[in-house]
């Protein structure tokens, strides 16, 4: 078992009181025990179950989903299964609430353990971005699209999806910023800072046509001409996870692995971008690294449960390292365990469901619009 703690995010400040601890008769059994257990019921259950596997979850959890992917694969994943009575999300909670949103009304999404949540989606709340919405009406800005990242609460979706915006992954980002920029001069791109600026940058759009809005500053931080000069109005926000990697990184695996080839995710940093040999969301980093020639070797910038799966997978014809000697790890997805997935689906079975995740009727419609308009975005 790992000694790692996790630190409280925000939203597990907040919800914490609404978590049920797991059952202390699921506390220190025996993987082969609970293989066994969780085998049972997912035989019981049957088609009325569908397990759902974010790529950063860990091995033990992974091995039971019946789809794997990032959040645009398993969005998708959602209207193919209409006969599942029960959507067990092992992922974070913005990705739970998304499910929610899209399954059909008889469906029940389920998140295994209520403290999974995301540092990022934490960066930005419905109050602040009024706010900023307000302040650029102000500052006589205009013509603004606001698009938001998936790992974003139901609540930052509704208030989008109600202002002609829209949902992003980093799968289909250049795309739904493309979609944007038809619809409106200016984007306001929250919460991940980083995966706005690169992508707009790949896009051709200079970095002094973007600017940083800090929601802790009146106005942003910005003054009007700043504004108004900008195409990219970028949240001041990140992942805690892909802030970590740098450029000294590259450097440094470059010289003890000469002819390596380096490729991030689009959450890094923008000179870690630059410094390597490619980017791209974590089905495209799988996609590139499976198909690459033979004896290639790959240096990976992104989770490690990601990256160490990959390296297993592609061995021995392709060798796969991570870009951080230490491996990042998210520690909101490590939340999520084989204890708490049995625990989930022998409730199932006894007719209780646990930790169900339910986005509020007021909030559920924007939510979908938004939703709906990523998912039609090529």
């Amino acid at each position: 078992m790992s000694s790692i703690i996790p630190l409280l995010t925000e939203f597990e400040k907040d919800h914490i009181s609404e978590r049920q601890a797991l059952p202390e008769k699921y506390l220190g059994l025996s993987d082969a025990e609970m293989e066994v257990r969780i085998a049972a019921a997912r035989a019981t259950l049957g088609n009325r179950l569908m397990i759902l596997g974010h790529h950063y979850q860990r091995d033990e959890v992974i091995k039971y989903a019946d789809y794997t992917g990032d959040s645009f694969k398993l969005a998708r994943q959602i209207a193919s299964r209409p006969d599942a009575e029960f959507i067990v999300f092992c992922g974070v909670h913005f990705m739970a609430e998304s499910a929610d949103v899209l399954c059909a009304p008889h469906q029940q999404v389920i998140l295994p353990d209520l403290a999974a949540g995301c540092s990022m989606a934490d960066m930005v709340d419905p109050d602040q971005l009024a706010t900023c919405w307000e302040e650029l009406a102000q500052m006589g800005i205009r013509g603004v699209v606001p698009v938001t990242y998936i790992n974003s609460a139901a609540s930052i979706k509704a208030f989008v999806g109600e202002r002609g915006g829209t949902v992003c992954t980093s799968s289909n980002a250049a795309a739904t910023l493309n979609w944007a920029f038809e619809r409106g001069e200016k984007i306001l791109f929250m919460p991940d800072q980083h995966l706005g600026r690169n992508t707009a940058f790949k896009m051709g759009i200079p970095l002094d046509q973007m600017v940083v809005w800090d929601p802790h500053e009146i106005f942003g931080g910005l003054d009007p001409e700043q504004v108004k000069h900008a195409r990219m109005i970028l949240w001041k926000g990140h992942c805690s996870v892909h802030e970590r990697f740098t450029a000294q990184q590259i450097e440094v695996t470059r010289k003890q692995y000469p002819g390596i080839r380096v490729i991030v995710h689009p959450e890094v940093p923008w000179d870690v971008v630059q410094a390597s040999d490619d980017s791209g969301s974590t089905e495209y980093i799988i996609k590139t690294v499976k198909n690459s020639p033979e004896g290639s070797i790959w240096a990976v910038g992104t989770e490690v449960h990601l990256v160490n799966r990959l390296a297993h997978e592609v061995a021995p014809a392709r060798t796969v390292i991570s870009l951080d000697q230490f491996g990042c790890l998210c520690s909101t997805m490590f939340r999520v365990s084989p204890n708490h997935l049995l625990w989930i689906l022998e409730g199932l079975v006894e007719g209780q469901v646990h930790n169900r995740i339910t986005v509020p009727d007021d909030q559920k419609h924007w939510n979908r619009v938004a939703l709906d308009r990523m998912l039609s975005i090529q």
